[in-house]
């Protein structure tokens, strides 16, 4: 997975809500997903492109029909790498008091 790909593709909004319908409803077809958009089917295929060089979606033709599947574990690497990056990865109550981000840590420090 290259980040900077799973980056660009997330970084448009049609493609972000793909990525939601196929991780929130399952594998979909080509089709079936168009026609929740108001595009133009090959404007939709680009999108579905990008998506699967980035490795978010995987394709599988059945019979006359291309059905796609959220990749989620790429999704979530993409996360992790992205906490790591800022120094906060891993669980939140694995971290240390500070760096959890919530208030409370930040105000028993204050006190």
């Amino acid at each position: 997975m290259a980040l900077d790909d799973v980056l660009r593709a997330l970084s448009d909004p049609t493609r972000r809500e793909v990525v939601r319908l196929l991780a929130r409803s399952g594998p979909m077809s080509a089709g079936d997903l168009a026609d929740r958009f108001d595009l133009a089917k090959s404007t939709m295929s680009g999108h579905f492109n990008v998506l699967r060089q980035a490795g978010l979606i995987v394709s599988e033709r059945q019979g006359q029909s291309i059905v796609y599947s959220a990749s989620l574990s790429v999704l979530e690497e993409a996360m992790a790498s992205i906490l790591d990056g800022f120094g906060i990865g891993g669980r939140a109550e694995d971290r240390p008091a500070g760096k959890r981000g919530d208030r409370r840590a930040e105000s028993e420090h204050e006190q």
